[in-house]
């Protein structure tokens, strides 16, 4: 079974998958895109997202390996940065974070990955944008498009529009990493004041 779905919030995306797997299921894959494949699994099955930053390749093996040891299984998840998915059996330890402090590290450096992420998608809109007062109909940069007619106005439309598209998705993008790192602040503060 495939799903389709895209998260602003890590912990809405673990929860949802927390769903999925309650429903009978296990992940099988997750894509960079927000497709997600499943399987029936005879027994229940909890996942959980962990963020690291960039780790060499000794550092990798010791960190999944200190996880496989509990039963955990990395479903997805590079040693160049990014989410890792876990996933094991329901059994009772379900939670990869053994303290307060260890989860407050885990939302520090995800605020670290939104706010570094954003940057990069400003500079990319300032870039973009600047100088020019934004129009939808300049993100079309075929010369003379909206004064076409007939099939040529269509072939040029249909054949610019994924890169129109791209010219307008910075801008959204950078608002989830916003929504990221305003979620994860939120979060930290509160586990900060548990400690």
């Amino acid at each position: 079974m495939k799903k389709f779905k895209i998260f602003s919030n890590v912990l809405n995306e673990e929860k949802w998958l927390n769903e999925q797997l309650e429903a009978g299921y296990k992940c099988i894959n997750i894509s960079g895109y927000g497709s997600y494949s499943f399987e029936p699994a005879d027994k229940k099955h909890v996942i959980r997202l962990d963020y690291q930053g960039y780790l060499s390749s000794e550092k990798f093996n010791e960190y999944k390996a200190v996880y496989e040891d509990f039963g955990w299984v990395h479903v997805k998840g590079s040693r160049l940065s990014g989410l890792h998915y876990w996933q094991k059996e329901n059994d009772g330890q379900t939670e990869i974070f053994s303290d307060k402090q260890s989860l407050s590290n885990y939302y520090k450096r995800l605020m670290n990955y939104a706010s570094s992420t954003a940057v990069l998608f400003l500079v990319f809109i300032f870039i973009l944008y600047s100088g020019n007062r934004f129009q939808i109909n300049e993100i079309y940069l075929t010369p003379d498009l909206w004064n076409m007619e007939g099939g040529a106005f269509w072939f040029a439309f249909l054949f610019e529009t994924p890169f129109a598209i791209f010219r307008i998705i910075p801008p959204f993008l950078f608002v989830a990493c916003a929504i990221i790192y305003i979620n994860s602040y939120i979060s930290y503060k509160r586990i900060k004041k548990l400690l």
